[in-house]
């Protein structure tokens, strides 16, 4: 890897994602089957009573999930599905997702995620929870 750090391909590898570039999201921890993601609260992403849009939390649950799998399993890895639970409307200045690997087999992982939401205090609140099944794939450069 000639001194490249996993976050560093971590970061990388987001960066190269369209949409999470829309967001602004930003990968700060990847390793040892965990990964975090933050994101800034924009008003662009809230909805119409002033909360972060739960598809802004949903997607960071679910990109935080994977990068949590590609952690034990390596990157040739995709959302297989998920589910997300609202516990809070979101508010504050960070969004921030952590989620760790379940269980790793050699071809699903399963990974959690909470999703909080940090004011301007510092006072972070969980904002919603989530569960994925993450399969591993054939490498890009093998399909047909």
């Amino acid at each position: 890897m000639g001194g490249t750090t996993d976050l560093e391909l971590a970061r990388k590898a987001l960066a190269e994602q369209p949409f999470s570039r829309l967001l602004g999201a930003r990968v700060t921890a990847f390793g040892d089957g965990e990964a975090t993601v933050e994101l800034d609260i924009r008003e662009d992403l809230l909805q119409q009573y002033g909360f972060v849009h739960g598809g802004v939390l949903s997607y960071a649950a679910d990109n935080t999930l994977t990068l949590a799998a590609a952690t034990v399993v390596g990157t040739d890895v995709i959302t297989s599905g998920f589910t997300v639970d609202y516990l809070r409307p979101a508010t504050g200045r960070l969004l921030r997702a952590h989620a760790q690997v379940v269980r790793a087999g050699r071809t699903r992982v399963v990974s959690r995620c909470d999703v909080v939401t940090i004011d301007d205090a510092g006072t972070q609140t969980l904002c919603a929870v989530a569960q994925g099944n993450i399969a591993v794939i054939e490498p890009v450069g093998d399909r047909r």
